[in-house]
């Protein structure tokens, strides 16, 4: 609204189960369900616009202190924030695709240029700071559809968006598949890991009238409604979807043997209805051309704080199981 968004509507509407209710953030509950606990965020920039929602919604009661620089080099994608009252902490690990990634030339490096993935190797980036958080939340999403160079064994096995006559072009949805079986299967080997592991769903884009470097955008001032517009449409949301839930319940069967516990966040459903809740031309910030609309994070306050209605359900029923009221 700062930058001159003339709608607010988009900040009254709430996701509504159909066979329960959901129940509004309390973050005095919250805090104290996480009393003593870490909780790390593992993906891209939308995961770290859940944490922005999640610390905006503890602001009601507390505010972190930002303790990054003393652990990490890079404290521009890489965060740790305390509560001491609580001892809680919040961490960011930055891995947009989850695993390892090398850029093809870092001096042209722009977001439609190619990247190395290897695709059975995790991003040591967050494998070697992941076993020191109690809840984990994975997901990433719409790097996946970039210009991509994709190895495994140690040897090119093909590409994507490349334009290569002599290298097998594989989709996205493979390479999306392979990089959450490597997480899953990292996370299950981890001799230290005792963590929760959470699965947020694929979060859709709502460009239209165009791609995000093509002149699309995100206008619309409120939520599809039912029937409104064909999920046909958006096949690849639904696609992304199914190959995320697939391996989660793989990993979920494995883990079960080793004593790990993994809970799904599928979120997708409920942000693929609201197109209205992206920053679109509004969501300034230093690092970004404003000519290019932003239809990929999302507003705060906005859609995204569902998440953590969703985060908090889900840590109630974990320490609570039998209780009555849920």
């Amino acid at each position: 609204m700062k930058f001159g968004r003339p709608d607010q509507e988009f900040l009254q509407w709430r996701w509504k189960p159909d066979d329960c209710e959901l129940p509004l953030f309390d973050a005095v509950e919250f805090l104290e369900l996480v009393r003593g606990k870490s909780l790390a965020f593992l993906g891209d920039s939308v995961g770290r616009n859940q944490m922005n929602s999640l610390v905006c919604l503890l602001g009601k009661v507390a505010y972190p202190e930002d303790v990054s620089e003393k652990y990490y080099n890079n404290t521009e994608y890489f965060k740790r924030f305390i509560y001491p009252e609580y001892n809680f902490t919040i961490g960011v690990l930055w891995a947009p695709f989850l695993v390892k990634t090398r850029e093809t030339d870092p001096k042209v490096y722009s977001g439609n240029s190619r990247m190395n993935l290897y695709l059975d190797e995790p991003n040591e980036g967050w494998s070697t700071e992941v076993e020191k958080f109690d809840y984990v939340i994975v997901s990433a999403g719409q790097w996946f559809f970039r210009p991509l160079m994709l190895h495994e064994g140690g040897r090119l096995i093909g590409c994507s968006k490349c334009m290569e006559k002599n290298i097998t072009e594989l989709t996205p949805h493979y390479i999306y598949r392979r990089a959450f079986r490597t997480v899953f299967r990292t996370l299950l080997g981890l001799e230290l890991y005792k963590g929760v592991t959470f699965m947020r769903t694929f979060s859709p884009a709502h460009f239209e009238n165009g791609a995000w470097n093509d002149g699309g955008s995100c206008e619309r001032s409120r939520p599809f409604g039912r029937g409104e517009v064909e999920k046909a449409t958006y096949q690849y949301i639904w696609d992304m979807n199914s190959i995320q839930v697939e391996e989660f319940r793989a990993a979920e069967e494995l883990g079960k043997q080793k004593g790990l516990q993994f809970r799904m966040m599928d979120t997708t459903e409920a942000m693929f209805m609201r197109p209205d809740g992206h920053p679109n031309f509004y969501g300034h910030s230093p690092h970004r051309n404003m000519t290019i609309a932003d239809c990929v994070h999302w507003c705060l306050p906005g859609p995204i704080d569902t998440w953590n209605e969703f985060l908090m359900y889900i840590l109630r029923t974990l320490q609570r199981p039998l209780d009555g009221k849920l």
